[in-house]
């Protein structure tokens, strides 16, 4: 895998966990905004989601799971031509699948990553390492120690 495609993925990933309300309040705080033209969605759907025995052996049908896409072109200033964002959100908000196909557009502008890795990408990492952290915390206070009877009496 390229450095340039390790890098669209963590970017879509921090997008596509994000709140809604923190997509929202970063779009409105953008200035200036490109114009946003809807491409194909939002729209909500279902996808087959795939696994394999033992992580390695034959695949099987796990289920199925919600998932909401959007596709939008970007276009006027301050973008120097049209790009396209896109993105794929489990669930089926479909606000949270148009911001983050928005902010992927940005991302896809060279002389606007920076600016979206800086003001957008890196807080919503932060906010979602620090939910990770509560999450293990909580998990780890439930942790119960089983001792054996030959502990007991050692």
């Amino acid at each position: 895998m390229t450095d340039e495609t390790q890098q669209r993925q963590r970017w879509m990933r921090a997008l596509a966990l994000a709140e809604t309300d923190a997509l929202a309040a970063a779009w409105s705080d953008w200035t200036p905004k490109p114009e946003v033209d809807a491409i194909r969605g939002p729209e909500a759907g279902l996808v087959m989601v795939r696994s394999r025995i033992d992580a390695g052996g034959a695949k099987f049908n796990l289920g199925e799971a919600t998932v909401t896409r959007a596709t939008v072109r970007l276009h006027g200033e301050p973008l120097g031509a049209d790009v396209l964002g896109t993105s794929y959100v489990l669930g089926t908000d479909l606000e949270h699948a148009r911001l983050a196909a928005i902010f992927d557009g940005l991302l896809a502008d060279a002389e606007l990553r920076g600016r979206v890795l800086t003001e957008v990408v890196a807080p919503l990492e932060r906010s979602q390492a620090e939910r990770d952290a509560a999450r293990r915390a909580d998990a780890k206070a439930t942790l119960v120690d089983f001792f054996t009877v030959s502990r007991e009496h050692a």
